[in-house]
């Protein structure tokens, strides 16, 4: 198949990629994460459990998370994860925001720390919801009001 038959022939999984997919077992989801959400994306069916600890100006200072995902989506987690600490909420949001409009060619390429790696997953439309999996639940997680736990 080729691009001119709507088929991007873009590789996917490159090794880097797969190697930030791996990164995820330093980021377990503890008790002690008290902003936390689950989100499943519609076009996969990729899952994740995510939690934050906010430092006392609203920073993040530790994630956790468990994800049930395509390399893609571990691999954008495994991004998230590495570089949030310090991050506002707001700050993770307006990336979220890039993300989607770099998706839909709108924007350029997001700016966060490694996200390059992830730019073979724009050519794959079926990724998209994977990729958008973790900065969504954490959207989400860090604008509901902290649990216990």
């Amino acid at each position: 198949m080729n691009a001119s038959a709507g088929v991007s022939t873009t590789k996917l999984y490159t090794p880097r990629m797969l190697g930030l997919s791996a990164d995820l077992a330093h980021y377990p989801l503890c008790d002690e994460l008290t902003h936390c959400a689950e989100a499943r994306s519609r076009t996969c069916g990729s899952t994740i459990e995510i939690g934050f600890a906010l430092d006392a100006s609203g920073a993040v200072a530790d994630i956790g998370m468990q994800v049930s995902a395509c390399a893609v989506g571990q691999s954008s987690a495994a991004i998230l994860a590495r570089h949030v600490a310090g991050k506002l909420p707001v700050e993770i949001d307006a990336t979220r925001t890039a993300i989607m409009a770099w998706l839909e060619g709108e924007a350029p390429l997001p700016d966060w720390p490694e996200f390059d790696a992830l730019a073979p997953a724009r050519d794959h439309p079926g990724r998209h919801g994977a990729l958008l999996l973790p900065w969504n639940a954490a959207s989400e997680a860090l604008s509901s009001p902290a649990s216990n736990g």
